[in-house]
């Protein structure tokens, strides 16, 4: 049979001719995203009028088309919850600032993974579910409601929520929230936090059982844990045994008023595994830089936990807790067992430079089950209290010149490794149940 051919520029016309097959084909642009404005679907952006339906009419009219942006013009929006499609950027230009209605009904009831469970509670001030890239870019801001985040139980709205959703962004935009965490992304994969400031008294950023996540830029100014990793609770995520894992945080500014300025855990049933810090500034006046903390009942493991190149201006550095004392065990629903006792293994430490408090406790930890792997390097500057180890594998120190501390600057007990010469012996200090008030003030004089 005679194949029948057709001269190029007929191919051309037809749509037919495929880029290798022409002597010269110039590339040809993406084509813009379709941008959908919410001030044409009704919007008013007067800071007192509801906008609440026409965001989520923009932003359905861009999943179903296919996707794009929705963009999101300088203006005072107050919306309650509204849920975010497949391939739809929420565009927030300059002089933007959406806020979150004070009326529990703009936020509906549905299930919410709240300190590592699935149980009742409120949507997030902005949602998205079991979709694939979405995201918010700035400049503009977001904030939260306080009061209808500060429920517990149920759990109170979040601000920002993805929930099993592939390729989230989240870009130069800022965040503001009371009385509950910031942020929450649940099961996801690919999540991209650049350059976002985030202000609130609770955690800021909490990555609950997601995978390959980067943060970086980002400011974050809490009351409470300003990046904290999790992966479930208990028996009830042991079984479901999603872990968080390769997290990357780096070139950002972390501020802790409460507690640490990274938790790992203490919610790590499903495992926690390849978390790097790394080139980040840090404060914690009132507590500890790093917490790696879980308890006896919650099983799972923290591995392969590292930092580098940190400068930690207020607060004690590193506290590794994985039995909770004074606090043995979850209260409810916990792994039996030795399966019960959580591991931690691979935890390495580099080049930092502190000022402040404790440089490292990694004391509580099970006979039972040793840390196995520590190294602490290059760390210089001033602490008021040096390092204790207890039930320790294969630990590494060198490189330790810090000044100001007072007692012995390493306590060891059931610890192996190098760079142990010269250690005192480590005493557990009492359990609190058992501790001595301090004794009343001396009366004043007459």
């Amino acid at each position: 049979m005679k194949l029948k051919v057709f001269p190029l520029g007929v191919l051309a016309a037809l749509g037919l001719l495929a880029c290798g097959l022409a002597p010269s084909c110039p590339a040809q642009p993406a084509p813009a995203p379709k941008t959908f404005n919410v001030r044409d679907f009704g919007a008013t952006g007067d800071g007192t009028t509801k906008d609440t339906a026409a965001f989520q009419k923009a932003l359905d009219a861009c999943a179903v088309s296919g996707g794009g942006e929705v963009l999101v013009p300088a203006g005072h929006y107050l919306i309650g919850s509204v849920q975010m499609g497949r391939s739809t950027i929420l565009r927030l230009q300059q002089d933007s600032v959406l806020t979150g209605s004070g009326d529990a009904a703009d936020y509906p009831m549905m299930d919410v993974r709240w300190e590592g469970r699935w149980q009742p509670g409120r949507r997030a001030l902005i949602y998205a579910a079991n979709v694939d890239h979405t995201g918010i870019i700035g400049p503009g801001r977001i904030e939260g409601n306080p009061e209808m985040a500060a429920p517990q139980n149920p759990r109170g709205a979040v601000v920002l929520e993805p929930i099993s959703c592939n390729d989230v962004r989240w870009e130069g935009f800022s965040v503001t929230q009371g009385r509950n965490w910031a942020t929450h992304p649940t099961y996801c994969a690919d999540v991209e936090i650049t350059n976002v400031n985030i202000q609130g008294s609770r955690d800021g950023i909490d990555i609950d059982s997601c995978k390959n996540v980067r943060v970086e830029g980002c400011d974050i100014d809490t009351g409470d844990d300003a990046i904290s990793i999790k992966s479930g609770r208990g028996l009830n995520g042991a079984r479901i045994g999603k872990p968080a894992e390769d997290i990357l945080i780096s070139h950002c500014i972390l501020n802790c008023r409460g507690f640490a300025c990274l938790g790992v855990g203490s919610e790590n049933s499903g495992g926690i595994r390849n978390v790097r810090l790394e080139h980040c500034q840090l404060s914690a006046p009132r507590a500890y830089v790093v917490y790696i903390k879980t308890r006896v009942g919650r099983g799972g493991y923290d591995d392969n936990i590292a930092g580098d190149d940190l400068d930690v201006t207020a607060g004690s550095f590193l506290h590794v807790n994985l039995i909770s004392i004074g606090n043995a065990n979850t209260v409810d629903d916990p792994v039996p067992g030795p399966l019960g006792i959580p591991e931690g293994r691979n935890f390495r430490f580099s080049n930092i430079r502190v000022s402040g408090g404790t440089l490292a406790d990694v004391s509580q930890i099970s006979a039972d089950k040793p840390l196995q792997g520590l190294v602490l390097e290059n760390i210089t500057g001033a602490c008021a209290k040096g390092i204790s180890l207890q039930h320790v594998n294969n630990a590494v120190l060198r490189g330790i010149q810090v000044t100001g501390f007072t007692g012995p600057l390493l306590a060891t007990n059931d610890v192996t490794g190098s760079g142990l010469d010269g250690a005192v012996k480590y005493i557990p200090p009492p359990p609190r149940e058992t501790r001595k008030p301090a004794p009343p003030p001396a009366p004043a004089p007459q």
